[in-house]
């Protein structure tokens, strides 16, 4: 949800395994959004999503296996 992200970088902080980072990309309010370097290593704590002041992310599973992704 790259149009609700303020840029805050909380998400980024706080990921147990460094794998959100600010991008160049803006949205349309001017705030640089985040994005995942690798959805693979994620491990599906959602810390992101509780610390997301703006609830821009969401944590959906991408197979049977225990990796998650961001959305």
């Amino acid at each position: 949800m790259k149009e609700w992200c303020k840029g805050c970088r909380f998400c980024v902080e706080f990921c147990p395994q460094h794998l959100l980072y600010e991008t160049d990309e803006t949205n349309s309010r001017g705030y640089h959004v985040v994005a995942m370097t690798d959805s693979s290593k994620c491990i599906g704590c959602e810390m992101c999503t509780m610390v997301c002041p703006e609830f821009a992310i969401h944590v959906i599973t991408t197979g049977e296996e225990a990796g998650q992704g961001i959305k």
